[in-house]
């Protein structure tokens, strides 16, 4: 070990300015045994620094290399595992635990007890030494080899002191003065030897020259000594003196905190009662209003409402822990409750009263608007009414019960109030519907007292009446072309539209104003955006029935959400205006029986007004109400287009006259011009479109069937006649949705005319035609059209045989022919005569041409022409016409 250790000192701390002190042969503890050396060092420049260096033997060599150094500030513990046992393992804590198993527990001792020296001598810092013999931390326990390295390192270490720079140039000055000190060192210590001896010699004669003076300084150290005692008694006497000056401020000082105390105290108490004072105490005045106040007049009002805010702050207030457990507290409680009690019964006395005599006033105004289709406003009502909505809302916050009895009170007067003023204002609309009183009773109407006593079976019973009577029947496509009756539909039509919009122009405004005030007055949220709440957009409108939500009041001691005060407000306005949906259902009923063409006015008006109504409150009643009976309407409308259908469906034509414009499809045009007058930036437009559909999918069936079963009319003229009368009404309207049926219309007007115009040229020249298509029948065979001349049946000879049959004068005869007959076919009203004349000429024209070319090109040479001319043909055309 001490060869090692030499050449470590050598070849790694020498260069590095270090003394190496202690060294361990080690490995790690539980992994593959790789030998190192843990080393103690110190450098030897100072300040001294203290270092635990871990050396290794190189893989490549056998020469030792330094891998790891920690200063011995950093460490914190050595642990020896066992202070009892022998044991090798030991553990020393940097910045984290490494553990290590000595070669012998000798060099480990040994390590340990280099490491507590040095950390004794230069560090002075408090390194936890865990598990280590207390003897070993006392003296040092060398052994072996270690004894003499760390001992004789460690005396050396002790005993050696560096020169100061006087006692160098001391040293110096000495050397100079004896010439032969490095020579002869033996002579120059002997000098040395006797000049400290006459150096010792002088210091003791010096010291007994000096006793007298020890004797002197003796004596004034006595004196000083008996002057301290004097002091030190003074000062005894002093500290008994502050001692009791002390009790005296201690004392003092306690009585002070007590003082202290219990001014706090007092502070916090008065702090207390200002508190209840403060907020526990109402004003006589206050109390007065609560009791006696006039809940009739504003000031009496509003000294009420003043009151009762100052009532509810009071009782509101959030009493500290203890207050109610104060006598005085719990009767200022008491008394508040009483004063609510008393207030609020007195309260809701006084507006149920107030709701009995209003009711009383609102009725006695009915007289002067049973005449005109207006509705009593309740404006003045609702004013004097909002006077009281504050008290409501404290009502609200205090006494839930009496707030919901108020609630339903009022309902309970004002629904029958709204009832009686809308069933005369309705009963006022049906009769300005259905024209006076005699003419009425035909629609279950009874004029004796301008009361409408008819019922939905009394509506149900209508039948046809007779030619002279006032139509009452429901209106078809069939009878809109009579042109008196139109007249007058036209004018009843109208007439039901002001109406109907004067109704629901009356109930708009009357409905808007009533859920105001309700939710002013009862002071509940309205929510525009109430989730599942029913609007016409979210209904199915074509079928199915409406689910209404009706939110009612909670738990009457709890306070309702904004969702449940909306419903509120609507299951408030659904029992007011009970009696809307059924009368307007009503009234819907009796215009459909009257006309039902009038539900294509009630679609559009109704429908402006849903989404008026929904565009100011979607969730409202009136939005909700409105979509209802819109349901209604769209089904009576399609009803109105199902029976426009079935009726085409079952029409009869006379065998005997020719058919014309069938009716329906004259209907159709009115209709449509009826509905675009009506739809025009309509919301639901959509819904007409659907039905311009199915009317003309059945019209076009319905004419197509018709002339099929034609035996008058040709089917050709029927068709031709029919589609170009709908082609022209469609091109006239311009109707977006019906463009694809307007071009399908012209193609069959197109087809069907020139089907007619080439079966009716094949009478007049029967025998020509007849000739000549023998003669492409050849050609189609086979035959070359040269060599048809050689056919016997189609030689010059009988060629010329069958256009001498066929002379000018003929030709123009049977063409007049054809202008009767063709006339004979065709209607008036359609004016098609010339248009189908013209076609004729051209079609002719075009056989002409076309015969005239086969007997060019089968009869090459042969000089064969037609008796008459293009010329002639022109002539004929248009003489018969001129004649006609």
């Amino acid at each position: 070990m001490t060869a090692i250790k030499h050449a470590l000192q050598r070849d790694i701390f020498t260069p590095n300015d270090e003394r190496l002190l202690s060294i361990v042969n080690v490995c790690k503890a539980g992994k593959k045994k790789k030998n190192c050396f843990l080393c103690a060092t110190v450098t030897t420049e100072r300040p001294v620094q203290v270092n635990v260096v871990k050396v290794k033997k190189s893989d490549k060599g056998d020469f030792y290399k330094r891998q790891t150094a920690w200063t011995l500030r950093d460490l914190a513990v050595v642990d020896s595992k066992d202070a009892n046992k022998e044991n090798p393992e030991f553990d020393l804590h940097f910045e984290k635990v490494y553990k290590w198993v000595a070669s012998s527990t000798a060099e480990k001792n040994a390590f340990i007890s280099c490491i507590w020296k040095l950390n004794q001598r230069y560090l002075r810092k408090k390194i936890e030494f865990v598990n280590v013999s207390s003897q070993l931390l006392e003296e040092s326990v060398p052994s072996g080899e270690n004894q003499s390295v760390t001992g004789g390192d460690e005396e050396s270490l002790d005993e050696y002191q560096e020169l100061n720079a006087r006692e160098e140039q001391d040293i110096e000055i000495m050397m100079d003065g004896c010439e032969y000190a490095i020579s002869n060192a033996e002579a120059f210590a002997e000098k040395l030897s006797r000049e400290l001896q006459v150096l010792d010699g002088a210091n003791i004669q010096s010291i007994m020259a000096s006793e007298k003076q020890v004797n002197i300084l003796m004596q004034l150290l006595d004196e000083a000594l008996k002057e301290v005692d004097e002091i030190e008694h003074k000062l005894s006497s002093y500290e008994e003196m502050l001692q009791s000056v002390k009790e005296q401020m201690d004392h003092i000082s306690q009585s002070n905190d007590l003082i202290q105390l219990s001014n706090t105290n007092n502070m916090k108490l008065l702090e207390e009662i200002e508190f209840l004072v403060n907020y526990l105490d109402l004003s006589k005045g206050h109390i007065k209003a609560l009791t006696d106040g006039d809940l009739s007049s504003s000031k009496g009002i509003e000294a009420c409402t003043n009151a009762a805010e100052a009532l509810l702050q009071c009782m509101n207030v959030a009493l500290r822990p203890g207050h109610d457990e104060l006598q005085a507290v719990q009767q200022q409680q008491q008394q508040f409750k009483d004063l609510r009690e008393q207030f609020a019964r007195r309260l809701a006395n006084h507006l149920n009263n107030v709701f009995v005599q209003q009711g009383h006033d609102q009725s006695s105004t009915l007289a002067q608007h049973s005449a005109e289709l207006t509705l009593p406003k309740h404006l003045p009502f609702h004013r004097d009414l909002l006077r009281y909505a504050k008290l409501m809302e404290w009502l609200k916050n205090t006494d839930r019960e009496k707030y919901e009895g108020l609630n339903k009170n009022y309902v309970d007067y004002i629904s029958r109030l709204y009832e009686r003023e809308i069933k005369e204002f309705f009963e006022v609309a049906k009769i300005k519907m259905t024209g006076t009183s005699k003419e009425g009773k035909k629609f279950g109407l009874h004029g004796s007292s301008g009361k409408l006593t008819g019922s939905t079976s009394s509506l149900n019973k209508l039948s046809v009446q007779g030619s002279g009577n006032r139509r009452s029947q429901s209106s078809s496509l069939l009878d809109m072309g009579n042109m008196s009756a139109s007249d007058l539909d036209v004018a009843d039509r109208t007439k039901f539209d002001k109406i109907f919009e004067q109704v629901l122009s009356e109930l708009e405004p009357l409905c808007l104003a009533e859920q105001d005030f309700i939710s002013k007055f009862f002071k509940l949220q309205q929510n525009p955006a109430l989730p599942g709440s029913v609007t016409a957009d979210s209904t199915d409108i074509d079928g199915g029935l409406l689910s209404r939500q009706h939110n009612l009041l909670g738990d009457r001691h709890s306070v309702p959400s904004e969702k449940e005060e909306a419903g509120v407000i609507r299951s408030m306005m659904i029992k007011v205006f009970r009696c809307i949906e059924p009368e307007l259902n009503n009234l819907i009923s009796l215009g459909d029986k009257i006309d039902s063409f009038n539900s294509l006015y009630m679609l559009v008006k109704m429908s402006h007004h849903v989404w008026t109504a929904e565009n100011v409150d979607p969730a409202s009643f009136l939005s909700t109400t409105l979509g209802n009976v819109l349901v209604t309407v769209k089904r009576n409308f399609d009803k109105c287009i199902l029976n426009q259908v079935k009726q085409m469906e079952e029409v009869k034509i006379s065998k005997k006259s020719k058919v014309g414009i069938l009716p329906f499809v004259s209907g159709f045009e009115e209709f449509a011009e009826l509905a675009e007058s009506i739809f025009r930036n309509a919301e639901r437009r959509g819904d007409l479109d659907k039905a311009y559909t199915k009317l003309i999918r059945a019209v076009y069936n319905n004419v197509e069937k018709v002339a099929n079963e034609s035996q008058k009319t040709p089917r050709d003229v029927v068709m031709m006649e029919n589609f170009h009368h709908i082609f022209s009404t469609l091109s006239r309207l311009k109707i977006a949705c019906l463009e694809t049926e307007r071009r399908e219309a012209k193609h069959k007007y197109t087809e069907h005319l020139q089907s007619y115009v080439i079966y009716s040229l094949g009478q007049p020249l029967e025998k020509l035609n007849h000739f000549f298509e023998g003669i492409e029948a050849r050609v189609a065979q086979g035959i070359r059209e040269e060599e048809v001349s050689y056919q016997l049946a189609f030689n010059k000879q009988e060629l010329r045989k069958v256009i001498k049959e066929y002379p000018g004068k003929e030709v123009k005869k049977g063409l007049d022919n054809l202008y009767k007959k063709v006339d004979k076919h065709l209607c008036e009203e359609e004016n098609l005569l010339q248009v189908m004349w013209h076609s004729m000429q051209d079609e002719f024209i075009r056989q002409y041409k076309h015969f005239e070319g086969l007997i060019a090109r089968c009869y090459p040479g042969s000089g064969i022409t037609m008796e008459f001319t293009i010329q002639d043909i022109l002539e004929y055309f248009s003489s018969i016409a001129q004649s006609h």
